[in-house]
């Protein structure tokens, strides 16, 4: 059954504070990429708010199941082996609780906001000893949850009170039971994908209670093959007792609005030391530039308080709060128009004008024009017009300095084991390799110039398959980790045989 015990892989210990409540602490120094936690989830479903899609494989407008009715592809129906009938197939048939079909191409069924909560209270009844010792006792902020009226009434009513009325499950789980599962799912679950892509949503009591730090030390990887089994392995070097985070919020984005997702989500402030640094550790993320000088930039005063001034750091010239924001709400707004566009030149030089636009608003480095390089790092080399092998030397450099930029703000933020700068090593390794080819064939570049650049471009690679090869082989990491390691070998090859002909 899904519901199998914490596995023995475990160099943790759990610690308590105040602040942080249970959290985890390193067992002994571990190298960075050392395995801290191997875990299996206590239960697995699909995402809340979501479309309708299979119980089984989460692939979307599925068939309906042949026992039950609810929503089941012909693949997941033939097999019978999948999440579907292993849990909540026989409540619904006991019960005769029917499926309402949604009009296709809905965003939302309310009716499968109830499945990943059953499927935790059926493994709750199925493994009651590892309910106790780890779910039981995680965070679930209902006085909290509470606040927001409108929310706690729709789960109330979608999730509680659906189970235990038409799907008759009333004298088995209790209202509140029902209610602090939804908070535990909500404060803790995490995101994972199948092997074909398909977003699902898994519950790891043990990983689950990592503390939050806006840079983090850890790396988690989910491995669908296995059963969707969580590892836990270190970014970075660490030292024995050393507490271990992750990140509940998406890294390049700013400090408010990071603030903003833990508050709303996780219901706390956050006060780690990137939070707490008007610069961001240096890294000038969220400041702005000063439009009373030329040389400072603008950040705010007291960062993690939302009626915080913003200052310049070189004229003292002060801006309210609410007129930073404003603005940022502007820009934002203007890139995700450009991020809507369809694939295509037109998106492509959108963002490359945004960019242009925003250097006199921002600090280079700047989350929104972080975001922009980022988007542009993933379209040169793809779009009409932007092919790799087609793009002139201007342009790959272009792109490789668009890596180097966002691998700098990587270097502080996810420094170690991170899969977002394995990706973009990878596709900073390309523009050096055909730079250095059209240097050697315009005779820019000789026999023994020409080895250095693919050296680099050999590092590189390097460091992507080390990073990568943790990863499950049918994910997207997985499979450019098996595209790098190809690229590795005959880029070594290249260089091995350069060499030959210089001797």
């Amino acid at each position: 059954m899904t519901s199998t015990p914490t596995l023995p892989v475990n160099r943790t210990s759990v610690q308590w504070s105040p602040v942080c409540g249970r959290y985890l602490v390193a067992e002994g120094a571990v190298a960075g990429h050392g395995l801290l936690i191997e875990e299996l989830p206590f239960a697995l479903g699909p995402k809340c708010n979501g479309p309708v899609v299979c119980l089984g494989c989460y692939e979307s407008d599925p068939e309906l199941c042949t026992e039950c009715g609810w929503p089941l592809c012909d693949e997941c129906s033939r097999s019978q082996e999948n999440h579907h009938s292993e849990w909540e197939c026989r409540v619904f048939q006991d019960a005769r609780a029917r499926f309402f079909s949604l009009p296709k191409g809905s965003s939302h069924c309310p009716q499968l906001d109830c499945i990943m909560p059953l499927r935790v209270l059926l493994a709750k009844e199925a493994n009651p000893a590892r309910w106790d010792n780890e779910v039981a006792p995680m965070e679930h902020h209902e006085e909290e949850r509470k606040q927001d009226a409108d929310l706690w009434h729709a789960d109330r009513v979608n999730i509680a009170q659906y189970l235990r009325g038409p799907c008759k499950l009333a004298s088995r789980f209790s209202e509140e039971l029902i209610m602090q599962v939804v908070g535990v799912l909500e404060v803790n679950a995490f995101e994972a994908r199948t092997s074909r892509g398909y977003p699902l949503r898994c519950l790891y009591p043990y990983t689950g209670i990592l503390a939050h730090n806006c840079v983090p030390n850890t790396s988690r990887s989910i491995y669908p093959s296995e059963g969707y089994k969580i590892r836990l392995r270190a970014m970075v070097d660490l030292e024995e007792g050393q507490p271990l985070h992750h990140s509940y919020t998406y890294t390049l984005d700013g400090s408010a609005q990071r603030q903003s997702h833990l508050r709303q989500g996780k219901y706390f402030d956050c006060q780690c030391d990137r939070c707490l640094d008007p610069t961001e550790l240096g890294t000038h993320f969220s400041s702005l530039k000063c439009g009373q000088c030329t040389e400072g930039y603008q950040v705010p005063w007291q960062p993690t308080e939302s009626d915080t001034s913003w200052n310049c750091s070189s004229c003292g010239a002060c801006t309210s709060n609410p007129e930073v924001q404003a603005m940022l709400q502007s820009l934002q707004s203007e890139v995700n128009v450009v991020q809507a566009l369809e694939m295509g030149p037109k998106r492509l030089e959108e963002a490359e004008r945004l960019l242009r636009k925003y250097k006199s608003l921002l600090h280079p480095l700047h989350y929104i024009a972080t975001g922009l390089r980022q988007l542009l790092i993933e379209m040169y080399g793809r779009v009409q017009g932007y092919e790799m092998v087609q793009l002139p030397d201007h342009q790959l450099e272009r792109k490789a300095q668009l890596c180097r930029e966002v691998l700098r703000v990587l270097n502080s933020f996810e420094p170690g084991l991170s899969r977002t700068r394995a990706m973009n090593l990878y596709e900073m390794h390309v523009p050096l390799v055909l730079l250095a080819k059209s240097g050697f064939i315009a005779n820019k570049l000789k026999g023994g110039e020409l080895r250095a650049p693919l050296v680099d471009a050999i590092d590189l690679l390097k460091e992507c398959v080390e990073i990568l090869e943790f990863e499950d082989q049918s994910s997207q990491e997985g499979v450019l980790c098996g595209v790098a390691k190809q690229a590795l070998k005959q880029l070594s090859l290249s260089v091995e045989g350069l060499g030959s002909e210089l001797d």
